[in-house]
């Protein structure tokens, strides 16, 4: 692709149109040599948008909790960007799940981008392209960008060099808390959210996690909250503790 073509691609974007923004986002999926020249085009319009990590093990409900924060969100006049990575499909190379049915409803809504994304099997969970689509979401305006991750153990800790604020999700069955502490999640988080907070054992599992963190000399101590995401409960509580964060940040 010629380097006008960029120029007026980035331009287009920057102008606030999201066709050329999904042009570029697939550029950069794409491993595209116009890389770098993307990337030093909008650097000056970089650094506004504050950057989510969700994560977590599998089945703690990310993408509900993610959708519901974005409602949430949105309420409060903020612009959402959103990237879903999804394990790769060893077919395409792909995104397994698409663009996440669950979130269907927010694809009318003008102030909201959702870009499901591939990990590739990249070390951390998180391809190289993950980081470039986030500065480009920055670039195009979004106020708030979240980055749902594959949720995959130790393979997680790169997004704590992607986001402002990494979000943990946890659910009391399965013994995932120990999961994640044997992957080192809990190193990493800012807030760990007991996700499905109406089930047995969500209490108890948040006490261990205040009692086990608490006890950690020399790291402040993430906040620690239940939620249950499906019915909207504690969404809201999430978001002020993330707001309050965002603007001590």
């Amino acid at each position: 692709m010629m380097t006008s073509r960029i120029a007026e691609l980035v331009n287009s974007m920057l102008a606030g149109e999201k066709k050329s923004l999904a042009q570029l986002i697939s550029l950069v999926e794409n491993d595209s040599p116009a890389l770098s020249e993307i990337i030093e085009i909008i650097r000056p319009h970089l650094g506004k948008a504050y950057r989510i990590g969700i994560t977590g093990p599998p089945g703690g409900g990310k993408s509900t909790l993610v959708d519901k924060l974005t409602s949430t969100i949105r309420s409060k006049g903020l612009s959402v960007g959103i990237i879903a990575v999804d394990p790769s499909s060893p077919i395409s190379g792909g995104a397994v799940l698409g663009d996440r049915i669950r979130m269907q409803r927010h694809y009318l809504d003008s102030g909201v981008f959702i870009r499901s994304m591939a990990s590739r099997g990249s070390y951390g969970g998180l391809s190289k392209a993950v980081q470039a689509t986030v500065n480009l979401l920055d670039a195009f305006g979004k106020d708030v960008i979240i980055i749902e991750t594959v949720g995959v153990g130790q393979t997680e800790l790169s997004i704590r060099g992607i986001a402002d604020i990494v979000v943990l999700i946890l659910v009391p069955e399965s013994g995932d808390d120990m999961q994640a502490m044997k992957a080192g999640l809990l190193e990493i988080a800012d807030i760990i959210v007991v996700n499905k907070a109406d089930h047995e054992g969500a209490e108890t599992l948040a006490a261990e996690l205040r009692a086990t963190l608490g006890a950690k000399p020399g790291k402040s101590e993430p906040s620690i909250m239940t939620t249950q995401a499906i019915n909207g409960v504690g969404i809201e509580e999430l978001y002020e503790i993330i707001d309050k964060r965002r603007k001590n940040h």
